[in-house]
């Protein structure tokens, strides 16, 4: 659930991308970047439906309960890697990590095809698409400076974090709808945040090659799920 950090300096307030060659230069790598994170996005939904259309990868996944935590640690140890190596990596060896990770995500996640029904895994999916296509848009159009929103969402992420592993020792209703509330405002300020770093690379000339946009893509890809995770625990009630 970790939100990906650039350490990436925020621009100067009056760089607005109003000259024809920003504009150019931004659109090209926020283009790039959803490209990447849209081909995450399938690769994970394929690797889920594929566990759930095979007995022989239910009986792999679900048939050691070791399997999901050597999953987990193997996707934590790939966003690590990525985050170590940004700017030493090349553009195939970022992609294949990426798309790795995309695939063991896919394979943790079908999970969720036996904790919730059909129709609040679409629910939970159209109702996070919406708000973070709204978030995204905000973050690449407004001109407001938003380096404070990255400080106070990551605080509340590490919150969130916390509340998680209390979850574990105190079983509570309300817990876990907090826990979902707090996660959905999370991310969705966080999808803003991320989206106006992304533009901000491309504006001030920062490194901007299909490397950084498979790290972009990565941020960006992170921010989506977990949305849709805490949105589905806060309206999937019909659990089968």
């Amino acid at each position: 659930m970790s939100n990906y950090n650039w350490n990436q300096q925020q621009p100067p307030a009056w760089i607005d991308g109003r000259t024809a060659e920003s504009a150019m230069r931004v659109q090209a790598f926020v283009r790039s970047v959803y490209g990447w994170m849209m081909g995450g996005l399938l690769v994970t939904a394929l690797a889920a439906l594929w566990v759930v259309a095979s007995p022989m990868m239910q009986a792999l996944i679900f048939g050691n309960r070791a399997t999901l935590f050597i999953l987990a640690i193997a996707e934590l140890g790939i966003v690590f890697f990525l985050s170590a190596r940004a700017t030493k990596m090349s553009q195939g060896a970022a992609a294949i990590a990426f798309l790795v990770f995309s695939g063991l995500n896919g394979l943790t996640l079908s999970t969720i095809f036996w904790a919730y029904s059909g129709s609040s895994i679409l629910q939970a999916f159209v109702v996070s698409a919406g708000m973070y296509g709204a978030m995204a848009v905000y973050g690449l159009v407004t001109k407001r400076d938003l380096t404070s929103w990255g400080s106070f969402f990551m605080m509340g992420l590490f919150g969130v974090l916390i509340l998680i592993v209390a979850s574990f020792f105190i079983h509570s209703t309300a817990l876990e709808m907090g826990i979902a509330t707090i996660g959905v405002f999370v991310f969705v300020g966080l999808t803003a945040y991320d989206n106006q770093r992304i533009k901000s690379l491309a504006l001030v000339g920062g490194p901007t090659g299909q490397t950084f946009a498979v790290i972009g893509a990565l941020t960006l890809y992170l921010d989506f799920i977990n949305l849709f995770l805490f949105m589905l625990r806060l309206l999937g009630g019909r659990r089968r």
